[in-house]
């Protein structure tokens, strides 16, 4: 359900993009150029009713970008049920997977400590006497 809101919300944006930049403000804009023209373009949407159409489409894909968006923010924190029924605010997807990423990481640390701690290598003592030390006090 996620991947099919996202894949929607691209094509709204794409959608919401060209409907404004085809719009024309103090000049042509892309409704004339992108249909050869401001003949076609006039032929195509009528005389004002390429100015009335790209208005209304605008508002429309706005409206549903705002509706997407919304809908994508409330299934990314687990909806309104996570933070009504423990009391405390819904937790986010990414939150989640981040902190389920922690919790393999740290044990896998745990795994590689006690595996090296089985091999573990304690240092022998290796003493060496010299003859001065030894106690000959002949000199030689």
């Amino acid at each position: 359900m996620f991947a099919i809101l996202v894949v929607t919300h691209i094509l709204i944006s794409f959608s919401l993009v060209l409907v404004v930049l085809m719009q024309s403000s103090k000049g042509e804009g892309l409704a004339g150029s992108a249909f050869g023209g401001g003949g076609v373009s006039g032929a195509v949407f009528g005389g004002r009713g390429a100015a009335s159409f790209l208005s209304k489409a605008t508002s429309v894909l706005a409206a549903l970008f705002m509706l997407n968006s919304g809908a994508l923010a409330l299934i990314s924190s687990g909806g309104p049920t996570a933070s009504n029924v423990s009391g405390q605010p819904g937790e986010s997807v990414v939150t989640r997977q981040a902190q389920q990423e922690r919790e393999q990481a740290l044990q896998q640390q745990q795994r590689q400590a006690t595996f090296s701690d089985s091999f573990q290598i304690t240092p022998i003592e290796i003493k060496t006497t010299t003859s001065d030390q030894t106690g000959d006090t002949s000199g030689n």
